[in-house]
C-alpha cells in the first residue's frame, strides 16, 4: 500500500479532452497533464466530476487513467475516481483500475441514490476491498446529497485502506471537526477551490484543485507559500486568484474551467453532450474574468515542490 504520507499537496482534478468527433483526445490530455506534472503538482486525479465521469464508459475511464500514468512516469501518484450508482459496478471499476496501475482511488457514494450512513459505509468498504489500494473518500453533500460526517469518517477509519478525505462540504469548520474526532488518521484535502487557503490554514494538507488545470503555477504558489508559512504572500496570490476560483463552485464548473483552459493554455472547451460549451452572457462573463486576471497576473517565484510533512 502507498504510504499515506505521500498523499498531500496539490492534486489536480484534470479535465477529459475530446476530439471534434467526440472521441478521447489522448494527445491533448498528454499535453495538458504534462503541464501539471512539470509545474510540480503532487498527484493527478482522473475521471472525476470535472473529468465528466458520468459521460465516460468504463473503457474510456481506463484509457484516461493509462494516459495519465504514461505522463506521470511514476513521478506522482495517479488516482482513478470511482463513482457508480451500483456498488457492484464500482467494485468492478476499482478492480480494473488497480490492474491498470492506479496508485489509488477517489471514491464517491453510489449516486444518484442518496444512501443513509449505514449504506454509505457499506458501499465505501466494498469498493475499497475490491480495489485493494489506498482510497481518498470524497465528501460533497452540497452536490450529491450524501454527507460523510465526521462520525461516519471515524467509523471508516477502522479500515487502513481509507487514507485521505476530500472535504467539499463547503464548511471549512469541518476540517477542525474531523481532526478533533480522528486526530491525524486521515490526510485531509480541500475540494473547494475558493476555500483552499482557509482549509490549509485549518490543517488540511492537500488541495484537490480545479483551476489548476489552467493556472498550475499560481496554484502551486499558493500551496508552497502557505506551507512555508509565508501567509501574507500566499494571501496576495490567493486574493488575485479568487474570481477565477469562484468558477469552480458552479453547476457549470466543467464548462467554466474548460473555457479557461482554452483561453489560457491554448486548449479547447469541447465537452461531451449533454454539456455544451458556454455561450452568450455566460461565456462573456468568464472571458471577462480571465481577461482581468491575465492583465494583473502576479509575478511568481520559480515553482518548486514543497517538502513532504
Amino acid at each position: 500500500m502507498a504510504s499515506k504520507s505521500t498523499w498531500q499537496g496539490v492534486f489536480p482534478a484534470v479535465t477529459t479532452k475530446f476530439t471534434t468527433a467526440d472521441r478521447l483526445d489522448v494527445a491533448e490530455m498528454e499535453r495538458c497533464f504534462a503541464l501539471q506534472v512539470d509545474a510540480g503538482v503532487h498527484g493527478l486525479i482522473v475521471c472525476g466530476s470535472l473529468g465528466e465521469a458520468s459521460t465516460l464508459d468504463s473503457e474510456e475511464k481506463l484509457e484516461v487513467l493509462k494516459t495519465a500514468l504514461r505522463v506521470a512516469k511514476g513521478r506522482v501518484p495517479v488516482l482513478l475516481t470511482v463513482c457508480d450508482g451500483s456498488t457492484r459496478r464500482a467494485q468492478a471499476m476499482a478492480e480494473a483500475g488497480a490492474k491498470a496501475g492506479a496508485a489509488g482511488f477517489m471514491v464517491l457514494p453510489g449516486l444518484p441514490y442518496k444512501s443513509d450512513p449505514r449504506e454509505t459505509v457499506a458501499h465505501f468498504r466494498a469498493v475499497a476491498k475490491a480495489g485493494g489500494l489506498p482510497v481518498m473518500i470524497y465528501n460533497n453533500p452540497v452536490a450529491y446529497g450524501v454527507d460523510l460526517t465526521p462520525p461516519v469518517l471515524a467509523e471508516l477509519a477502522a479500515d487502513p485502506l481509507f487514507v485521505a478525505v476530500k472535504e467539499s462540504s463547503d464548511d471549512v469548520r469541518r476540517v477542525t471537526k474531523i481532526i478533533n474526532l480522528t486526530g491525524d488518521r486521515y490526510r485531509i484535502f480541500t475540494g473547494v477551490d475558493n476555500l483552499a487557503l482557509e482549509s490549509l490554514a485549518m490543517g488540511a494538507v492537500g488541495w484537490v484543485a480545479g483551476l489548476v488545470c489552467a493556472f498550475p503555477d499560481e496554484t502551486m504558489a499558493v500551496w508552497n507559500l502557505a506551507r512555508a508559512g509565508r501567509m501574507d504572500e500566499a494571501l496576495a496570490v490567493y486574493r488575485w486568484f479568487q474570481p477565477l476560483l469562484d468558477l469552480d463552485v458552479s453547476t457549470k464548473l466543467v464548462q467554466n474551467i474548460k473555457l479557461v483552459e482554452a483561453l489560457v493554455i491554448d486548449s479547447n472547451d469541447r465537452c461531451r453532450p449533454p454539456r455544451l460549451p458556454l455561450a452568450g452572457e455566460e461565456r462573456a462573463r468568464v472571458e471577462a474574468v480571465v481577461k482581468k486576471a491575465l492583465a494583473n497576473r502576479p509575478k511568481l517565484e520559480k515553482p518548486k515542490r514543497a517538502k513532504s510533512a
